[in-house]
């Protein structure tokens, strides 16, 4: 008997119902991925899918596209809800408690069983922290990602900068010894501050100061936590000094696609960026002409003994309650996460930081430059990622609103605006519950 069901796959959260009693009935899946994922990512989960096959012969997994990030996780929601959960589905994972909630995961370390111990030690602790609420274990990492700053080390040189920035008055100096105006736009710039400059979000810039983002009772901290403020005005500032929204704004709308090869830090259009891991293998594959270096990204000059901290995400992995083959399910992860050579090939196609200690530790993991410093930020105490929310991401959509409009200037009030953004996030927060 062959069983029939669907499963969708985009980057963030993942969850797994409906393989089987058992490892070794036969059964038939369907993979989905998001529109955005192609080339190297797509054949390594190929690969990675083929390798379990090889193991779990009686398991088909079929891989298509199923839309973009959001289409994928709404149709997965939809489809936990009503309860015909996909068999592999992946969702940011800040939509942890979503899930929680609706009761639509089960603890991982229940289904584990005598293995689970054992195997939960086998990843590196300060990747578990997304995964773990209640003393229970509900979904374990796949792959970690940092935020890091890239620099041009033949633009440095030849400004007089001897070592990246440390701290943010260091960047600031940097950044405006680094730009070249021209006319109304640039030759180069410094550092692209504007929040759609890519991944200059305000998520990734105030996880330098290392902000709360809720107090014990759950609700939202952005208007009393100081590094909100903090974070807003500095960028302010920066986007000022390098020539105002306007002229910022111009100079972004030549920019090339993120993830192609005419990304601005690869055409030299800006001079540091602030990017994910992933930059690193881009970079190197599209052959530049110029040598680059990367470094964690500075702090505020009042924290500089945390200097080596950066933003963490990734992908975390989870189980359907809804699943009537939770056994076949826990195999399927356990391979997924804790495969030494599958997950090594995964973080060494996407340049991505492996979450398993013998991964990290591994002869085979490409050990750069570039990835011995993601792996450092990742495992600085400091480093800290935006914590899970009963309505997912919902509460930074809220926080990057404040920053589109402060600094556009379109809102000066800027604690007005950040009391009303937390009354926000609070109202939408009661309504998810």
């Amino acid at each position: 008997m062959k069983f029939k069901s669907k499963a969708l796959l985009t980057a963030g959260f993942m969850t797994i119902a409906g393989l089987g009693a058992t490892a070794a009935q036969a059964v038939d899946l369907t993979m989905y991925y998001p529109v955005a994922v192609g080339g190297p990512v797509t054949k390594i989960i190929d690969d990675m899918v083929q390798g379990f096959q090889k193991e779990n012969p009686d398991i088909k997994v079929e891989a298509v596209y199923a839309g973009n990030y959001t289409d994928t996780m709404t149709k997965a929601m939809t489809a936990m809800k009503g309860g015909q959960p996909p068999q592999l589905s992946v969702l940011f994972s800040t939509d942890l408690f979503t899930l929680m909630d609706e009761q639509a995961i089960v603890p991982i370390d229940e289904l584990a069983g005598a293995d689970g111990k054992e195997w939960l030690n086998s990843f590196y602790p300060a990747f578990m922290e997304n995964g773990q609420v209640g003393g229970k274990t509900w979904s374990v990492p796949f792959q970690r990602s940092t935020i890091v700053l890239y620099y041009n080390k033949d633009a440095f040189k030849e400004a007089g900068i001897t070592r990246p920035p440390r701290t943010l008055s260091e960047f600031d100096a940097d950044a405006v010894k680094l730009t070249k105006p021209d006319g109304d736009s640039f030759s180069q710039l410094g550092f692209m501050p504007n929040f759609h400059g890519y991944e200059s979000t305000t998520t990734h810039l105030v996880a330098q100061w290392s902000p709360t983002y809720f107090d014990a009772d759950g609700k939202s901290t952005v208007d009393s936590d100081p590094a909100f403020p903090a974070m807003f005005t500095w960028q302010k500032h920066l986007v000022d000094t390098l020539g105002g929204y306007d002229k910022l704004e111009k100079h972004r709308s030549t920019f090339g696609d993120e993830l192609g090869s005419k990304n601005p830090f690869m055409t030299g259009q800006v001079a540091m960026a602030i990017d994910g891991e992933w930059r690193a293998g881009m970079v190197d594959d599209a052959g530049v002409q110029f040598d680059y270096g990367v470094a964690p990204f500075p702090v505020p000059d009042g924290q500089v003994d945390t200097y080596g901290k950066g933003y963490l995400s990734g992908t975390i992995i989870g189980i359907a309650s809804t699943s009537k083959k939770q056994n076949a399910a826990w195999e399927l992860v356990k391979y997924l996460t804790t495969d030494t050579r599958a997950v090594v090939s995964f973080a060494n196609a996407i340049h991505n930081i492996p979450s398993t200690n013998k991964a990290l530790e591994s002869s085979d993991l490409d050990r750069s430059q570039a990835v011995d410093a993601f792996i450092k930020i990742a495992q600085n105490p400091n480093s800290t990622t935006t914590p899970a929310s009963p309505n997912g991401g919902a509460y930074q959509l809220t926080l990057q609103d404040v920053g589109y409009a402060y600094e556009s200037g379109k809102e000066t009030d800027l604690q007005g605006s950040l009391d009303r953004a937390a009354k926000q996030i609070d109202t939408d927060i009661d309504r998810a519950r």
